[in-house]
């Protein structure tokens, strides 16, 4: 099978924001907007800082992203040896060969770009020709380059670390090596410019900030963090802002000190849950934004008294691997996942704003908010989950989710609502208390759980007290490990596999056993399709059991995987079966066929599988991935094409979804990009096509002499008499006043025969576009124009602005016929064709009749009209007779 998958196609990768790469800021001036670009895996990011919303996703590489940098048009990638310029946040526009070694360091400076590798080997690039401009070698034994930062106002300058803790500055145009710093005997792990000329913050791999003058080479104050090495710094700025430095460390925690006072501020500890990567401030802003390999991306706000930040919004994920994925709600928009790092999620398939972290579970939420002395914050985290069932039924009213905790016997309710985990902890009476529970399922009404253990026990709880409501069997329901529970709809019934290769059958009312199924092998899982009736059953022999719970009987066996089958799920209208197993295969089976119609492969083994209740979205997670993939299901799209596999069908590779940009965002904030779509100007020779012109400008155009009336003012306008400031008098004994000289007026207002006889630009081109039949210069200048004007270039058609000379105003009649009879015949601006003809018959009603040359051009332009209108008429008709028959036909 050719493609991969006949019946899914990979649709985007939930979840994925950040790993260990720092990020890189932009300020886009257009928009007056930060961006934010985070690498993930082989391609980067582009959000928005107001709302983290992703702008855009980058085309991916060959390699992992090392390291990421960007200036004001391009942004800079570093994948092993490979630099890459990509413009627009997508496309690659240039790439840089030179380096032996992988590149860890990037800088733009101007119209150079500065690399560092592993080798020793420091590259100046040019960026706009792709060439070398210098290449510098250091010793990696003596002087091996850790950090590099350009000194504000230093022209082509470059301040390079090293790991042996000495500091270099260089002129990358000159290729001279200015001075040396012998540095403070730790190595230098982060170079961050001050907001102060000349002043530098140096972080050293063994926790000490050194606030230096490069230019007198004089250290001003120092600051010792006791979290190890200091991975970043930032220093807040602005005119107003207090003067603050953040540095981050391995443990995830951010320190802040006051520059002024040379003091501790205030500490952000656990704000990732690893290493922080990069810590930026915002210029002017009091915003500090973070991320780190915990697959997170967070933004801090300093309103706080005392200095302090708390969290304004952040976009987070799994920090390890998610294992269990469940959709919950009948929608199909929300999935729970439960991850290795022991959090519970919710990712929203509409968007990322509505995502949900349920948080951490805790032994005791009581102690953990109170954090009693001697107990640490780890000791009070509980592991991850391996098994969750939740039902959205009663959610409102009490917890509605229940997991399982690996290797715990006591399961946690969540609430899905309030974003919490519950206060119940169900376990079992303490004289049952061995094993760890290993199943767990949520009666449809959300009124009980039913919890199995490694012990053999089955319990059944009351979710909205938490108390035990007994147990399945005697003492145990089965003689080994209970490997899967469930209950069908009306809670008559409720199903157990265990160990001991028994599927067995209760009454959940009584908790007695009703029968029991012998299976060829002991279970793994289980899973019960409620609206059909059929309970799935994979088996440690990598086949597929399923049962019929009305006539306990096996009515399916399917065999194909060749390792242990991780997770399965069911279609909503009970047909399919998909399984996901460690050979690395997702397969679609059949039930009425009983046969596999759709396997293929996929680079990474998937851990867990759920397909969701409307059917529209596949959703997968799989080994040593952080993302929630989703596949849309082809089915549901249009005709697919299913037939049974033979068993040696060979499967092909599947490429794994990305990330993809929300519509929405791109709207608002996505950068401006130059290969936009463009329709053509006429899509079918055979359609007409209006012009994009308001509708003002051709529909008024027979009605300007009534519009004219309308907006005539009743009096004109008349200035009052000025008065000079000194009244002038007559010379005499007695004081008179001139009277006022009237003022001739010596120029005439009358235009001149020089001035009637010039052409307008319109009626010259016009006249040009007879030799080439090319009309579309005059027609530009035509749709420039408005009603007012267009009326005048057509009136001085013959006026004496053309003249009455050979090749004047009496030869731009035809002209203008031409014109729009090119118009018709292309299809294009159909509306302004009608209007400029209805208006150009008015005016030159009369000339036209007496131009033999106009008459026969009026003629064939006629003929086409009719032609034209024949075709539009026809097409009317149709659309018409079909829109009555569908409004009065009972159908």
């Amino acid at each position: 099978m050719p493609g991969g998958s006949s019946l899914f196609s990979g649709f985007r990768v939930l979840a994925l924001y950040s790993n260990h790469v720092p990020h890189a800021l932009r300020f886009h001036k257009k928009h007056r907007e930060f961006y934010l670009l985070t690498a993930a895996g082989k391609c980067f990011h582009t959000y928005n800082v107001n709302k983290l919303g992703i702008v855009s996703v980058s085309n991916s590489l060959s390699d992992d992203i090392n390291v990421l940098a960007a200036d004001r048009m391009l942004v800079f990638v570093a994948a092993g040896r490979l630099v890459s310029a990509f413009a627009r946040n997508k496309e690659v526009v240039m790439c840089y060969h030179g380096h032996e070694q992988e590149v860890r360091l990037l800088l733009p400076l101007g119209d150079q770009l500065v690399s560092a590798d592993a080798g020793g080997d420091v590259i100046v690039w040019d960026v706009q020709g792709g060439d070398i401009y210098l290449r510098l070698h250091f010793d990696s034994a003596s002087f091996s380059v850790s950090a590099m930062m350009h000194p504000s106002t230093y022209l082509n300058k470059v301040l390079l670390g090293s790991s042996q803790g000495a500091l270099q500055l260089w002129n990358i145009k000159t290729s001279k090596l200015l001075f040396t710093f012998p540095g403070w005997a730790a190595g230098v792990t982060v170079l961050q410019q001050s907001p102060a000329v000349d002043v530098v913050g140096v972080g050293t791999a063994t926790g000490r900030i050194i606030i230096h003058n490069i230019r007198l080479d004089e250290t001003l104050m120092s600051f010792t963090q006791d979290w190890g090495p200091i991975s970043s710094l930032a220093f807040r700025t602005g005119d107003t802002a207090p003067p603050i430095l953040a540095s981050g460390s391995p443990q995830g925690h951010i320190a802040f000190w006051d520059l002024e006072r040379r003091h501790l501020v205030t500490q952000q500890r656990h704000a990732h849950n690893t290493a922080i990567a990069a810590a930026t401030f915002l210029h002017g802003e009091p915003l500090l934004i973070t991320n780190g390999a915990d697959n997170a991306i967070k933004v801090w706000i300093f309103d706080q008294e005392g200095g302090g930040a708390r969290l304004l919004r952040c976009r987070q994920g799994h920090s390890a691997p998610p294992t269990t994925i469940r959709h919950h709600g009948n929608d199909g928009k929300n999935i729970l996942s439960a991850g290795q790092d022991g959090t519970l999620q919710s990712f929203s398939t509409v968007h990322e704003r509505f995502n949900k972290s349920l948080g951490h579970g805790s032994i005791n939420k009581k102690k953990e908010k109170k954090k009693k002395k001697g107990l640490t914050f780890e000791h009070l985290r509980l592991p991850a989950i391996t098994a969750l069932s939740s039902v959205a039924a009663r959610q409102s009213d009490w917890d509605g989710i229940v997991a399982c905790h690996r290797g715990r016997l006591a399961t946690t309710t969540w609430n899905y609502q309030r974003c919490t985990m519950g206060d119940h902890h169900l376990q079992p009476p303490k004289e049952h208390r061995t094993g760890i529970a290993t199943a767990v399922d949520i009666t449809s009404c959300g009124n009980f759980a039913v919890i199995g253990s490694s012990s053999g026990r089955v319990d059944v709880y009351n979710l909205q007290s938490g108390l035990h409501r007994g147990g399945l069997g005697a003492e145990r329901a089965h003689s080994g490990a209970v490997r899967g529970v469930a209950t069908e709809t009306l809670n008559q019934m409720t199903f157990t596999a265990g160990s001991d290769w028994l599927l067995k059958f209760w009454r959940f009312k009584t908790r007695k056993q009703e029968g029991e199924l012998k299976l060829p092998a002991a279970p793994a899982s289980m899973m019960l399709h409620r609206d059909s009736g059929m309970l799935a059953l994979a088996l440690d022999d990598f086949t597929l059991l399923v049962v019929d719970i009305e006539t306990r009987r096996i009515v399916r066996k399917f065999a194909g995987h060749q390792g242990n089958i991780n997770d399965m799920t069911f279609s909503p209208d009970g047909r399919w079966l998909v399984t996901v197993a460690m050979d690395c295969t997702i397969r679609t089976w059949d039930l009425p066929s009983g046969s596999l119609v759709d396997c293929f492969l996929v680079a990474m083994a998937p851990t867990s599988v759920s397909l969701s209740p409307t059917g529209d979205f596949l959703v997968t997670t799989h080994v040593d991935s952080l993302g929630v993939y989703l596949w849309t299901n082809k089915s549901l799209c249009g005709p697919v094409g299913l037939r049974p596999l033979p068993a040696d069908f060979l499967p092909t590779e599947e490429t794994l979804p990305g990330v993809t940009a929300d519509a929405s965002e791109q709207e608002v904030t996505s950068e401006d990009f130059d290969d936009a779509y463009e329709s053509a100007e006429q899509l079918g020779a055979e359609l007409v096509t209006l012009s994009l012109l308001p509708e003002s400008r051709w529909k008024s155009l027979m009605h300007l002499d009534t519009i004219k009336r309308r907006n005539k003012p009743t009096a004109p306008p008349s200035a009052p008499p000025s008065a000079p400031f000194f009244l002038p008098t007559v010379t005499g004994l007695t004081p008179r006043f001139t009277s006022p000289v009237a003022t001739e007026e010596t120029q005439s207002r009358l235009l001149g025969s020089s001035l009637l006889t010039q052409r307008s630009e319109f009626l010259s081109d016009l006249q040009a576009a007879l030799q080439t039949s090319c009309f579309d210069r005059p027609l530009s200048l035509l749709k420039d124009c408005g009603p007012a004007a267009v009326s005048v270039e057509i009136t001085c058609l013959t006026s004496l602005g053309g003249g009455a000379t050979p090749g004047g105003g009496a030869s731009l009649l035809p002209a203008f016929i031409q014109m729009i009879d090119s118009m018709l015949a292309s299809g294009r601006d159909f509306d302004l064709a009608q209007g400029y003809l209805a208006l150009f018959l008015k005016v030159h009603l009369r000339s036209l009749s007496q131009d033999p040359v106009a008459m026969a051009a009026l003629l064939g332009l006629s003929n086409r009209l009719e032609a034209g209108w024949a075709e539009l008429r026809t097409s009317f008709d149709q659309s018409m007779c079909l829109l009555s028959y569908a409004k009065s036909a009972l159908l």
